[in-house]
């Protein structure tokens, strides 16, 4: 039942990376859109998710917490070294973006779409109500993580093929996350951390990369409105799966 499921997320992640291609002629708002998702996302279900799983302190502060911060920073440090690095070979950027730092992001976004499959089967094995409302939320948020996919991606100056290969690989990871249960489970606060980590390095990525290049060659009043737009619809999403 949890793979079956999962399926419903397969297809969502595509339709949003579908949508992000589409709308290749208004890319600002395309920026502007995934931003507000992305800081949603994170503010509205990442971090409450990891601080309610990994309920631990550390030196007075909460463990998700601590490694939220720590995966702001990497993102940075990552984003940093390849770009000197880049630098230092003589290779051209795309606009001064380095095409690795799209790649890894998406990666992370792979990664992240595995642990919602584990979610949802790990929810199953609660019980089926349960499993049916995690499955629900992760469905209804996988639109955001697959236009968010194909974005970073290609924003970073990755080529369509590398972009749709994300996509799909991203598209996929919920159902075999979801099978992965059948195996193994993972304990509560492992989680908990892991997102507190993600969180951090999808909010280094809005705030720092994303919404500024939303707003270099187009500073208009409807990009705007779509960060808010995006950020406003995840909080209706968490809402209603609450």
């Amino acid at each position: 039942m949890a793979v079956f499921v999962a399926l419903g997320a397969f297809l969502m992640t595509l339709l949003g990376g579908w949508t992000a291609q589409r709308v290749t002629d208004r890319r600002h708002l395309v920026l502007g859109l995934a931003g507000g998702l992305m800081l949603g996302v994170v503010g509205l279900d990442l971090l409450p998710e990891a601080l309610e799983a990994a309920g631990d302190e550390i030196f007075g502060v909460p463990a998700a917490l601590l490694l939220f911060v720590a995966g702001f920073l990497l993102a940075h440090l990552v984003e940093r070294l390849l770009a000197v690095r880049q630098a230092a070979h003589g290779a051209e950027e795309n606009n001064g973006r380095t095409p690795q730092v799209g790649l890894t992001a998406a990666a992370a976004m792979v990664g992240h779409s595995a642990m919602d499959g584990v979610a949802i089967g790990a929810a199953f094995q609660i019980g089926e109500g349960m499993g049916i409302a995690v499955a629900l939320a992760v469905i209804a948020h996988d639109f955001a993580d697959g236009f968010n996919t194909y974005t970073l991606t290609s924003v970073y100056g990755n080529a369509r093929r590398r972009a749709l290969a994300m996509l799909f690989a991203d598209a996929a990871a919920p159902v075999v996350g979801a099978a992965s249960t059948l195996l193994f489970t993972i304990p509560e606060g492992p989680l908990g951390c892991y997102l507190g980590f993600f969180g951090g390095a999808l909010l280094y990525l809005a705030a720092a990369e994303i919404l500024p290049e939303a707003h270099h060659e187009h500073p208009a009043h409807s990009t705007l409105l779509c960060t808010i737009g995006g950020a406003a619809f995840i909080w209706l999403v968490v809402g209603v799966a609450e």
